[in-house]
């Protein structure tokens, strides 16, 4: 069995972050896992995909259309973007925030309404307003945990792993407010 997901955001987001504890609480699991990461123009908000793969053996972290078990998605733009790798049987768990991109900050493009009813139609979709989550936790850039705690419920691996591998990867000044947001995250 391996498991495919792909991480898809805009720079700045945490989506790195968000790979991290991903991979380290599989590693944790005693899974095989690669991670590979995609860059767009992350730092000026650009798209940003990380793939994680993890079973008994994984050769390669490159996930082709079709093949993403789990999508994580922390903008919905990023989210209809990604729409074409997920698998048949998949999930897309999706924060319904929206970050304009360059093309409709310059006026050039509009942003693209009722993604989410879209992406509904053609996806087990979960989505969530994850941003007024983090708020609730106590700080905006939590995005992050909050979708990691809604994949952890949505997943076979121990909450407790979970909340391990988030006291060991975040810097301890950040840490209450983000085991806060996974908490949230998770109780949704």
């Amino acid at each position: 069995m391996t498991k495919s997901i792909m991480i898809v955001g805009v720079g700045g987001q945490g989506t790195l972050l968000a790979s991290r504890i991903l991979g380290n609480t599989v590693i944790r699991e005693g899974y095989d896992v690669k991670v590979s990461e995609v860059h767009g123009m992350s730092q000026r908000g650009g798209s940003v995909v990380t793939y994680v793969k993890y079973g008994d053996k994984v050769y390669s972290p490159t996930i082709d259309k079709g093949q993403a078990d789990l999508i994580l998605a922390f903008e919905i733009l990023e989210a209809a973007r990604a729409l074409p790798y997920l698998s048949k049987n998949g999930t897309m768990i999706a924060n319904t925030q929206q970050i304009n991109p360059m093309p409709v900050i310059t006026g050039a493009a509009t942003y693209p309404e009722k993604l989410d009813e879209k992406i509904e139609k053609k996806a087990n979709l979960v989505k969530l307003d994850a941003l007024s989550i983090a708020k609730q936790a106590g700080n905006i850039k939590t995005v992050n945990v909050v979708l990691i705690g809604v994949l952890a419920k949505n997943s076979e691996i121990p909450y407790e792993k979970w909340v391990e591998t988030i006291k060991e990867t975040v810097p301890e000044k950040f840490l209450e407010v983000n085991l806060k947001a996974f908490e949230l995250g998770y109780n949704v």
